[in-house]
């Protein structure tokens, strides 16, 4: 929730802007990883949702790793101070140049998505005279009940290596030199509210390991990546992430071996609800049916509801007048740049300030310059 002192200081910046709750993400922090510490877990955190220098700093220090999707994800967490043998690089398609930068910063490992990869990896890693640790990311057929751009795990998605593949993956490794297996790295999607999907993928994890168990072929590290989803309805009502009950269900039904370690990589979860985008209202336009609240803010600065028709709760900051309803949209030459259609607003006019929430994942990490508009800075509670 956004304080009465926190508008006060809007006043005097220049919108748009993003403005993160430092206190309310440190208590998400800290619930996560005392959760952590209960069922001896570990933590990668996804720089995809949020590469923020502070947020990602404040990530670190409580002990998260990093779950890095491309070289200069790689590159970054190096630079923000993350432990090496605390990253894993996940991607369906990594370049040689990415490889070659995770393998010099000698990470712990390598999610791999197909056979050629791994064949790439471990051709790679012998010529810099480097081992690489390698988990395979597979994928298991469960559908997360969530859109279709950020459902991961069916048989149809691009996404890792299915059963099918493991004749072939087992008499890869036999021939690699250069490579490490350590483990199965699993990510069936991204915002899912259903969490009896979680529990499916546990057992259907059991299933999946039991095929290497019948070889000999260790795995000593299980990865069920992130997906976890946030309130966007109610962010004010529900502020962090069900995380108990989550870890509930995979303490529950998570059949682990002795030695076993079991990683996540949350993103969204740590940091959507933590990040704001505030914007003014430029003109309010009456139409014969509808009414639109015209922002400077627009889609280059927020594209979820543009590229996912993601929901955004959106309020106005400063009025208190009856409620109308309005259509609220951005200044780029675009129709899709709209963040929500018949929301209910006190009476708007010129000039007001409106926060769309639960902006901290997948917000200004994917910002662009297009219409040549400037790049939203970044605020924080503790700095205001």
């Amino acid at each position: 929730m956004i304080t009465a002192e926190a508008v006060k200081s809007f006043e005097s910046i220049q919108t748009p802007f993003y403005f993160y709750d430092i206190e309310l993400l440190e208590k998400t922090l800290g619930l996560y990883v005392s959760l952590l510490k209960k069922y001896g877990y570990s933590a990668h955190y996804a720089l995809k949702a949020n590469a923020d220098n502070k947020i990602i700093g404040i990530i670190r220090q409580a002990g998260l790793g990093a779950d890095c999707v491309s070289g200069n994800e790689v590159a970054l967490a190096v630079k923000a101070g993350f432990a090496p043998d605390k990253i894993v690089y996940a991607g369906v398609g990594k370049s040689d140049k990415e490889i070659k930068t995770a393998l010099k910063a000698g990470i712990f490992s390598f999610n791999c998505e197909s056979v050629p990869e791994i064949k790439v990896i471990d051709g790679l890693a012998g010529a810099l005279g480097k081992k690489a640790r390698i988990a395979l990311r597979v994928n298991p057929d469960i559908d997360a009940h969530t859109h279709k751009y950020i459902s991961t795990g069916r048989k149809e998605d691009k996404f890792g290596i299915s059963p099918w593949m493991f004749e072939s993956v087992a008499a890869l490794l036999g021939e690699c030199k250069n490579t490490e297996l350590v483990g199965l790295h699993f990510h069936v999607g991204s915002q899912i509210l259903d969490l009896g999907v979680f529990r499916l993928l546990c057992k259907r994890i059991a299933e999946l390991q039991q095929w290497f168990t019948d070889r000999n072929i260790t795995i000593s590290n299980l990865n069920l990546g992130g997906g976890l989803g946030v309130d966007y309805e109610n962010p004010n009502e529900h502020p962090v992430a069900d995380f108990e009950n989550y870890f509930d269900i995979i303490h529950k039904n998570l059949a682990v071996r002795p030695e076993q370690r079991v990683h996540f990589e949350p993103g969204r979860a740590i940091v959507a609800q933590c990040g704001h985008l505030i914007s003014r209202v430029l003109y309010v336009k009456i139409g014969q049916r509808r009414k639109f609240v015209i922002l400077d803010a627009g889609m280059n600065d927020l594209i979820r509801p543009a590229l996912y028709q993601a929901h955004h709760a959106i309020e106005n900051l400063v009025s208190s007048k009856r409620k109308m309803r309005y259509d609220v949209v951005g200044p780029v030459c675009e129709s899709s740049d709209k963040f929500g259609g018949n929301i209910m607003l006190p009476q708007t006019q010129r000039g007001d300030l409106i926060a769309i929430h639960t902006a901290g994942a997948y917000g200004q990490v994917m910002s662009m310059r297009y219409n040549q508009r400037d790049l939203a800075k970044a605020y924080y509670s503790d700095e205001l």
